[in-house]
Order: C-alpha cells, then structure tokens, then sequence
C-alpha cells in the first residue's frame, strides 16, 4: 500500500514538474520576458527544497514518515494553484500587431500609414509611440513573481517525498526486492511527464482567453511566435491530482513488520545479541524512539561530516551534479528546441515529447531495475553498467549537430530584400522607404515568394481585405519573384511554411532522440542503487536528501538560467512589452541556437566522465576495505565457534571431577573464553 500511495506522489509530482517545462514558452510570452527569467522560475522549484531539505531528510528519518509526506503533498498542491493566480489577476492578453482594422467592415487601413501623412510627420511617426491607454496605472510589479513564489512553495512541499519514500521502502522491503520497488517507483515517476507534456499540448492548442474572445478576430495561430495557450488551465488540473495523492498517506503507520529475512530471526545466538546491542542495526530495521530536537540537532554536524568523509559518496556526488546540469537545461528547452529549430508548434512539441521521448526513457528505467535484479549486479557491476549505458548514449548524441536546419527566410533578419545585395541585411530598404513602419512590431506576413516579411508595413504592402485569419495584403512592393516586377504580389496573414530540408531531417532527430533517452536511462536506477549500498545504514536518509539538496542547488537552479541565457544570445528579433521595455525573443539564429544548445549538453557530460574515471578508482578501494572487514569479522565469528565448542567441553569434564581441583579449573576455563 506504501508503494502504491508512493507511486501516485511521484506521478503527481511528476505531472506538475513536467506541465512546468511544457509551458516555458507560453510564460515567456505571456509575461514578455526572456529565456533566463523562465530559467529562474523553473529553478524557483530547486530552490524551495533548498530551504528545507537537509532538515526535512535528517528530522523527517525520526518522525513518522508517511504524515510528513502527505504534508508536503499538501503544500505541492497549494503551490500549484499559486502558479495559476496571475491569469486570473491580469486582463486580457493583448498581443504585438499592426494591423488595424476599420468598424464594420472588411476593408482595412492601409498598412503602410506614411503614405496618409506629409513628410513634415514622418519624423514624429518614426519616433517611439506614447505608451497605450492603461499603462499610468499598471502595477510595476511584474505577475511572474506570482509563478515564481508558487513554485518555491512547491519545492517545499516536494521535499520529504524522495528521501523518505526512498528510505521507507529500503528499510522494510526484502533486500533483493527494494531495488526492483524502486525501479517501479521511478517508473512511474517518469510516466508522469508522459500526461504532463500531454497536457501541456492540449492546453498549448486552446488561446489563453477562451471563452472571454471572440475567436474569429485572433489573427495568430498556434505556430505563431506570440501564441499563448490556456497555460492556467493545467496548472488547476495538476494542483486538484497533487491534492489527491495526499489522501493515503494520512492512514499509513509509522513502521512496518520487519521482512524475515532482514530480522534476526535466522541469525545465530551470537548475532542476534550483537543486533539487539547495536545501535547501528537498530536504526535500520527498528523506527526510531522520539528524541528531543536539540538531541537530534547536536549529532546532525558531525553526522554530515561522516557522510561527506566518505570518498566513493562525494565523487558521486559531483558526477551526478554535472551529469544533471547537462540533463536539466536539456530538457526544459527541449520543447522550445523542437519549436526553434524544427519549426513546430508548442502544442506538437510537447506532444512528441509526451508520447515519444518520455515512454523510452521510462522504459529505460524499468529495463536497468529489471536488470539489476535479474543479474544481481554488485555494486561495482551497477556501476559499470551505469557508466557504459551512458558513455554509449553520448556517442550517439553527438549525431545531433548534424541533424541540422537552415534558418527561416526573414526579410531584413536572416536574408536581405534584395538578394543582389546578400551582405547588406537590413529591415529598412527602398521598397519600404516610403512607409512609416515601426522597428518594434512583430506581425509576419508570408509573400507570395516563400519570403516571411517582419510586418505587412515592411512589406510594403499598401492595402488589404479581409479580417482576422484571412487578411489577403495586396501591391506589397518588397515582395518580389525573381524574373517579374514588383508591386502586385499579395501577402498572407502568418508565417510561410517551414523548409523542406528540416521535414526530412525532424524523423530521424526524433528516433535518435527516442533510442539515446532509452539507453541513457538503463544505467538510472543501478546508479542509484550505487548510492544507496555504498553508505551506511544509519546515513542513508541523509545522503539521499544532501544527494537532492546538492543536486538540485548546484544543477537544478543554475542550469535553466545559464542555458537560457545562452540561448538568448541567439536571438536575432526580440518582442516589444505593451507599455515599453524588450518582451520576449520572437526569432532565433537556428544554426547558432543548435551549436550553443548542443554544444554546452555535451560539454558537461565530457567533464562528468573525467571524474567517473576517479570514481572508479576509489569506488575499488572502498570494496576491498569492506572485503577485509567482512573476512575480520568472519574469522572473529570462527574463534569464537571454537572457545564456545571448548567451553562446553570442559564444562563436561568439571561435571565429571567434583574433586578439590574445580576452583582451578574454573579459572582457566575464564582464562580460555
């Protein structure tokens, strides 16, 4: 029942962190803020379990463990209905356009409004515009703060859930089954970003302010770079499923019977009055009596430092810290990576992600648990099996760099207008001379020549028909074809379709994608088991709750920022906030984008496998340190089998001789024991 109650938290937990990262993209929009803003929201998580964690794993280890759990559960929920609150707090999404159209009517204004002025106004035109109406009392606090503190608080709540989940099942499951548990425990864990990035495409497909719009006049679409879905939607759904996970934790003991084969049961005399007189044994397989808190607190110092005194244990502490930095900026711009560089929208993206990526890698996980416990690895076997299955994943991922995608044909941003002219790239030019156009707005229009033009006023464009989706701008003076004249070609409402070559290219990046994520993910749980069996018994909440602090303050919280504020050093057009100030990237350099994304994942991965070579070293000599141990304590137990054989011989020989001598050879009978 624990393991199933457990199961649901992690799926829970799972969903909710995983919606997080499918929604990087809308919040970028929606709030106008660039990639390192998103980056420090989704580390806002790491940093609630900064807060609290070392604490919660070494308290949390004497208490009962269940009610804790369904406590943070608890707060993971109320976190996430936070996270949602800004929807509700700010108006409605009013996205970057030039287009204008007039009451009633089909017909719009020009979109080229210079030709309507005399020079004398083109100055005052071409300056910044007032800000709109509303601005003066908008608040200058920025609603991102909102997302931000809700997902502190579930980091918080989010704390207890793995170091004393894990630890509960390792202390009162049968030891050749508690890998196998947490196997199926992970496993399910990662099946919940499966309906995570499916929720987080379905709620990508529907506009932000469904229902309150009237949807014939939104003139974007999902592929749009300012799209926003229904981002809030998700985050209730994801809060009421975290809210039910707590339920069944309210009724579970503190304890449970000891397995048989983990008691004393089948120990002999002497072994089982060493286990009743060792306080070692007796954390592992008993709960632990209340102690007072400053009792609890004076042994947490030198405790850490027993733990962190510990070689094997800190060289893996430090690989799996670089080997997550990699791992995390991977994955939260994955989706936007996708959407970038392949041309897909977010709602596919995170559907690909959810049905293709993320079975593989918990397919991955079952298969290394499975395996472990079929092979019986040891711990140097887990380990080893661990390092190949992730040496071999980055071999293959260095394919990725060639899976390559030219960059979109933007006029003035990526290519020029006239291609006479490919060194000169510039968004003004003489077929637009004689608009008064803004730098700043961002409403593609796709010529008539697979050209996407920033704006239909940069186009040239002098008039259009039409409203919403199907505006039709016609006598667009910069849309040319090469062998005819210009000024009678149309442009359309969005982007043009995306190039051929990365049509061919998206299928074989995604089933390398799939195969990579599953052999990555076969070394996961036998590299877990690593740390657990290379501690001692009593150290083990503790180390496993350092283990999540260190990784998750080292590499959950920087990592997202440091690989967002990469990528913006990519953007080639950035958005323009409604009441001034730059909003959000709107397009990227494809081919830089790749490089920094790409580069920086393998980068960190090269230096992990660096120290897993010392790793392996010192993982070799804590072994035979164990080994000499154990065949101490072996011949101990032998010499004492032999003095007991002789004590009950001369017992029988004393029986035999009551004679004056017995005070003597009771004497030498304690002189041999």
């Amino acid at each position: 029942m624990f393991l199933v109650a457990l199961s649901f938290a992690y799926f829970a937990k799972a969903l909710s962190g995983s919606y997080m990262k499918s929604t990087i993209t809308q919040l970028e929009r929606r709030f106008d803020i660039p990639s390192y803003l998103t980056g420090v929201i989704d580390g806002s998580f790491e940093i609630g379990n900064l807060l609290v964690i070392a604490f919660v794993s070494y308290f949390g280890a004497k208490l009962h463990r269940p009610k804790i759990i369904a406590m943070g559960c608890v707060l993971m929920a109320m976190g996430t209905f936070i996270i949602a609150l800004p929807h509700f707090l700010i108006g409605r999404y009013k996205f970057e356009t030039s287009i204008r159209s007039s009451v009633n009517s089909t017909n719009n204004l020009s979109p080229c409004p210079a030709r309507l002025l005399s020079p004398a106004c083109w100055n005052y035109s071409l300056s910044p515009s007032p800000f709109p109406v509303g601005c003066e009392g908008e608040s200058n606090l920025s609603m991102w703060i909102y997302v931000f503190l809700g997902n502190v608080l579930r980091g918080i709540g989010e704390t207890p859930v793995q170091p004393l989940g894990i630890s509960y099942i390792d202390d009162f499951a049968r030891e050749e089954n508690a890998a196998f548990y947490i196997g199926c425990v992970q496993t399910i864990a990662v099946i919940g970003p499966v309906f995570g990035y499916l929720l987080g495409s379905l709620c990508a497909k529907i506009y932000v302010d469904i229902g309150f719009v009237n949807m014939e006049s939104i003139t974007i679409s999902p592929g749009d770079a300012r799209w926003v879905g229904a981002w809030w939607l998700g985050y209730l759904i994801a809060g009421v499923i975290t809210l039910l996970s707590a339920i069944p934790f309210w009724f579970l003991p503190r304890s449970l019977p000891i397995p048989s084969d983990r008691g004393p049961a089948q120990c002999t005399p002497e072994q089982i009055s060493f286990i009743n007189d060792s306080p070692l044994l007796e954390h592992k397989y008993q709960a632990d009596e209340p102690a007072s808190f400053l009792e609890m607190a004076k042994d947490f110092i030198p405790t850490l430092k027993t733990l962190l005194g510990n070689p094997v244990y800190f060289i893996y502490l430090c690989v799996t810290i670089i080997q997550l930095n990699s791992l995390i900026g991977m994955v939260t711009y994955k989706p936007k990576y996708i959407e970038q560089h392949y041309g897909q929208s977010a709602s596919k993206a995170n559907f690909l992600m959810g049905t293709i990526n993320i079975p593989a890698v918990a397919l991955g996980i079952f298969t290394g648990g499975l395996l472990m416990k079929r092979l019986k690895l040891s711990i140097m076997g887990a380990a080893k099996f661990a390092f190949g299955t992730s040496l071999i994943g980055y071999f293959l991922s260095l394919f990725f760099f060639a899976m390559s995608c030219e960059n979109a044909k933007v006029a003035g941003i990526t290519l020029p207008y006239n291609r006479l002219f490919a060194a000169n790239v510039n968004i003004r030019t003489a077929c637009n001379s004689d608009c008064v156009c803004s730098d700043r707005d961002w409403d593609p229009v796709c010529g008539e020549n697979g050209i996407t033009y920033v704006s239909p006023c940069l186009a040239g464009c002098q008039t259009s028909t039409g409203s919403g989706k199907n505006t039709v701008f016609s006598n667009c003076s910069c849309v040319v074809v090469a062998g005819l004249s210009s000024g009678n070609l149309t442009a359309s409402v969005g982007h043009c379709p995306h190039r051929d070559d990365c049509d061919r290219v998206f299928p074989y990046f995604l089933a390398l994608s799939v195969i990579t994520s599953f052999i990555i993910s076969l070394g996961g749980t036998p590299g877990y088991m690593v740390l657990i069996r290379c501690i001692k018994p009593q150290l083990k909440s503790l180390a496993l709750g350092f283990h999540t602090l260190s990784t998750r303050t080292l590499a959950g919280i920087p990592a997202p920022i440091y690989f967002g504020a990469i990528i913006d050093t990519t953007c080639l057009k950035w958005g323009q906030k409604r009441c001034g100030g730059r909003g959000a990237c709107r397009i990227y350099n494809t081919t830089a984008y790749r490089i920094a994304y790409l580069g920086l994942t393998m980068g960190l991965r090269t230096v992990s496998f660096l120290l897993c070579i010392l790793g392996f070293v010192l993982l070799k000599r804590h072994l035979r340190r164990e080994e000499r141990s154990a065949h101490q304590v072996a011949n101990g137990g032998a010499e004492l089998e032999v003095l007991r054989k002789e004590e009950v011989l001369a017992s029988n020989s004393d029986q035999s001789l009551r004679t004056s001598t017995t005070d003597y050879n009771n004497t030498e009978r304690e002189t041999r024991l």
